[in-house]
């Protein structure tokens, strides 16, 4: 597997989620503290992040995909983009796990 596929995932899984604890924050903002302006930030912020959960949903299905995970495993990762926080933890250990199997992308010298 290319090592392009991992950093795909890696950069959307920690833009998932930092969009997904701003729109935390920002529905804190305007339905707990009635913040003025966080409709506004919560409206953008909502609508980034639904556009780029499809881009982690694509890039961490095709990361799944090349790695073989398991199904249950697959779902997991792909659900972690809908839970605060949950993206950085599985990003990390999923990580780990699929490092070994990523190449540079150049052939194996021949003997």
């Amino acid at each position: 597997m290319k090592k392009s596929v991992l950093t795909r995932y890696r950069v959307m899984a920690y833009v998932t989620g930092v969009l997904l604890i701003l729109l935390t924050l920002g529905m804190i903002g305007k339905y707990l503290l009635e913040v003025d302006g966080a409709e506004t930030f919560t409206s953008v912020v909502g609508i980034a992040h639904g556009w780029l959960y499809v881009l982690y949903l694509v890039f961490a299905f095709d990361l799944g995909y090349k790695a073989k995970l398991p199904v249950p495993r697959l779902l997991w990762v792909l659900l972690a983009g809908t839970i605060p926080t949950a993206a950085f933890f599985v990003e990390r250990r999923l990580s780990r796990e699929v490092e070994p199997l990523v190449t540079d992308g150049t052939a194996p010298a021949s003997a």
